[in-house]
């Protein structure tokens, strides 16, 4: 089982207070790479794994989705969601995403925003999505970059000619890393980035597009704190084939 993290009430309240979450999609830099991947959703059944406060389910609605299934493991999340959602075809659920079942060939479309990094069976729930997925569906999922997590140990260091580099420390030890992250004691999920493919692959998904996110001029000249997602990629980007 994932660690409930987002229920610590300090963890919370920092992260409601972070850009994305206050702006929503709009608040998350990486949103107009990702939503060049989103198929036409008119029509179509989606699955939101880690639905937060659930503005992507809002927005797949607003642009044509019949249905909205949104799924997350945090009561304060799913409680936020709910009290900002006025629409009989989103259905919000708590549920743990290492134990989730879902009814198969139900849905066109599959989404994760910056959820799956904290899944400890990750080929487990994959293996869920797909069946879940009808034949020719797509599956866009957000994760942190396993170069981010890879680190135990916080913050640059500096090489011989002054040049900041990141501690990238046990890359191939896979498992669970422990940081500070809006409280102590967040756990995530380190897998290799091939990990994450293969088991797509393996799945009988297809890669159809992997970008590892960094920002661009415009996303600094707005966010300047965004200036160390040029050093190495947070996160990755992935669109895959069912």
């Amino acid at each position: 089982m994932a660690q409930n993290i987002y229920d610590n009430a300090e963890f919370f309240a920092g992260y409601s207070g972070l850009r994305r979450s206050v702006h929503g999609l709009a608040g998350a830099p990486e949103w107009p790479a990702i939503r060049a991947l989103i198929p036409n959703l008119a029509g179509k059944r989606v699955i939101d794994l880690g639905c937060g406060f659930g503005w992507f389910a809002r927005w797949a609605r607003e642009n044509g989705a019949e249905h909205v299934s949104g799924y997350d493991l945090s009561e304060k999340m799913i409680a936020r969601a709910k009290a900002d959602t006025s629409d009989p075809n989103i259905v919000y659920t708590i549920a743990d995403l290492d134990r989730l079942e879902l009814p198969e060939a139900s849905f066109d479309f599959a989404y994760s925003s910056l959820a799956l990094h904290y899944v400890v069976d990750f080929e487990r729930l994959i293996r869920a999505v797909h069946r879940a997925l009808l034949p020719d569906s797509q599956f866009v999922f957000t994760i942190e970059h396993p170069i981010y997590m890879a680190p135990s140990r916080p913050g640059w260091t500096v090489d011989s000619e002054g040049r900041r580099t990141w501690p990238v420390d046990g890359y191939a030890i896979e498992g669970p890393r422990v940081t500070d992250w809006l409280a102590k004691g967040v756990v995530k999920q380190h897998r290799m980035l091939g990990t994450t493919l293969n088991a797509l692959i393996k799945t009988g998904f297809s890669i159809r597009h992997l970008q590892e996110w960094s920002p661009t001029g415009e996303d600094l000249a707005a966010i300047p704190d965004l200036a160390d997602e040029r050093e190495r990629p947070m996160m990755m980007i992935v669109a895959a084939g069912r």
